[in-house]
């Protein structure tokens, strides 16, 4: 059974099918912040999502991580480093891209079991 999470007119921000979670694109609330608090902004509505679908991050398989500025790479890590579950780190992908803000310092997209 497809089940879909915080459903809006033209996505859903997570849906699970078949054990696993897929969610979307996330971004920070404030654009405004700085890249370390889009960044854990970004990782809270992760949680959140994971949470809702009944899942954690210890169940986490992949994680894609895109920067306006790959220069950024380690301040965004700093944040991401101590969210992660060390005992199961998903895979990752970190790739430089255009995003649809400029204000936007980061977003991220997850699968993850149930």
């Amino acid at each position: 059974m497809i089940k879909r999470f915080q459903v809006g007119s033209r996505m859903s921000q997570a849906v699970s099918y078949n054990g696993f979670v897929y969610i979307a694109g996330q971004v920070a609330d404030d654009r405004t912040a700085d890249l370390q608090t889009q960044t854990r902004s970004v990782l809270q509505k992760i949680d959140q999502l994971l949470a809702e679908a009944g899942t954690d991050k210890s169940k986490l398989l992949a994680i894609d991580v895109f920067l306006p500025a790959i220069v950024d790479f380690e301040k965004m890590n700093e944040i991401y480093d101590g969210w992660i579950d060390p005992k199961n780190p998903p895979a990752r992908a970190c790739v430089e891209a255009r995003l649809a803000d400029p204000l936007i310092l980061v977003e991220m997209t997850a699968v993850a079991a149930v």
